[in-house]
């Protein structure tokens, strides 16, 4: 069923006393933990699992609100650090707040910054009141504390918001992975008394490296405080597969079941497929206009490089099937041309496949996991990808 075909969800209304953002399962895999649900905000219903394409500055990159509603991204994520510095939350919230100032006018995720007190470390010093950094863009000093993190968020006016965290960097002593637990967990606390938006959702982030008693406290901590959903981040910094698994298996098990549950910075196909066996609603990361960016595109067969001599003469799209702006229109041997001629229109029509191309993905897991099918549907998937 493709979107215009789907009957209409009417977006959550504002209710005091009730949460923003809700989430209501409506179907379970029988063979596994995947679960197919809707996630209910002020800006429409989205079905999950989902994927959040990443418009880090209001912009997701090279393709217009319109494109983006053609490839089928019903939710989108921007990114608080980046925001606040250019052009400042105050601009956005003058000109009408986030939707508006993107002419975005479905739902969108903020995230907390904590990711830049991970990656931009070296330009951040750490303490328990907050993260201050350096901006890469001009040296100009930020101070990024819970209470800023959820000020900046309040003010764009996304409707989600996340909590501010600490991520470190691993590999890491187990100290130091508690010590940024410890964190994590007294800043969550800290948003959580700082939120004032009633038409805004507040999601903890469980963190704790590949430990599981250190996962297993943070969620159980964050869990007490009563967030509107909960994230297990931590995830898309250098673990491998096998690290992932159990970090879900042991973050996931414990959260509410009638919470949405979000992994952050994941994007490859085998991961999102990983992660809805184990219970996971909801994902973002760069990976699919960055990789669209490079002449890289995810197909079922796995990656096509679109640089590679043997796609120069190739009138074949880049997959069968796909109905996407990209392959309805183009040959592989066109859009190899594109990228080797450093035309504009090639990394466009690159990001424009690969979002199609997940989007497409997680249609087909929530039609597995109604019809009770979805593990086999993983295990078929995975072959085709290959390693």
């Amino acid at each position: 069923m493709s979107p215009s075909d789907a009957p209409e969800i009417p977006p959550a209304p504002i209710i005091p006393g009730v949460r923003p953002v809700r989430f209501t399962p409506t179907a379970r895999d029988a063979g596994s933990d995947a679960r197919a649900g809707i996630l209910h905000t002020p800006h429409g219903p989205v079905e999950t699992p989902v994927f959040m394409p990443v418009g880090t500055q209001a912009t997701v990159k090279g393709l217009t609100p319109g494109l983006l509603r053609d490839v089928c991204s019903g939710m989108i994520l921007a990114n608080t650090y980046h925001l606040a510095l250019r052009p400042g939350e105050e601009t956005v919230a003058a000109l009408g707040g986030l939707h508006r100032f993107m002419a975005w006018d479905g739902p969108i995720l903020t995230d907390s910054g904590g990711f830049q007190v991970f990656s931009l470390a070296d330009k951040a010093k750490i303490t328990d009141r907050g993260a201050t950094f350096r901006s890469h863009l001009d040296g100009r000093l930020l101070e990024l504390t819970p209470e800023r993190a959820v000020a900046i968020q309040e003010a764009l006016g996304a409707d989600v918001a996340m909590c501010l965290d600490q991520c470190p960097a691993l590999p890491a002593a187990k100290a130091q992975i508690e010590k940024a637990v410890d964190r994590t967990v007294a800043w969550a606390a800290r948003c959580k008394a700082a939120k004032s938006r009633p038409d805004q959702a507040l999601f903890g982030i469980v963190q704790g490296g590949a430990h599981e008693d250190l996962r297993a406290r943070c969620a159980d901590e964050l869990i007490a405080m009563d967030f509107d959903g909960y994230a297990v981040g931590g995830v898309s910094v250098g673990e491998s597969r096998e690290e992932v698994r159990k970090a879900l298996d042991v973050s996931v098990h414990r959260l509410p079941e009638d919470r949405p549950r979000y992994l952050m910075g994941v994007g490859r196909p085998q991961d999102l497929l990983d992660a809805v066996l184990a219970g996971i609603d909801m994902f973002d990361c760069v990976m699919p206009t960055r990789n669209g960016r490079n002449a890289t595109c995810f197909t079922d067969a796995g990656p096509v490089k679109l640089r590679n001599a043997a796609h120069a003469r190739d009138p074949r799209p880049l997959e069968e099937g796909c109905d996407c702006l990209a392959c309805a229109k183009f040959s592989r041997a066109y859009l190899r041309h594109l990228f080797m001629a450093k035309e504009m229109l090639g990394p466009i029509l690159a990001s424009i496949h690969n979002l199609a191309y997940l989007h497409r993905l997680t249609r087909r897991m929530r039609e597995a996991i109604c019809e009770g099918r979805f593990v086999q549907l993983r295990l078929d998937v995975l072959e085709a990808l290959g390693p």
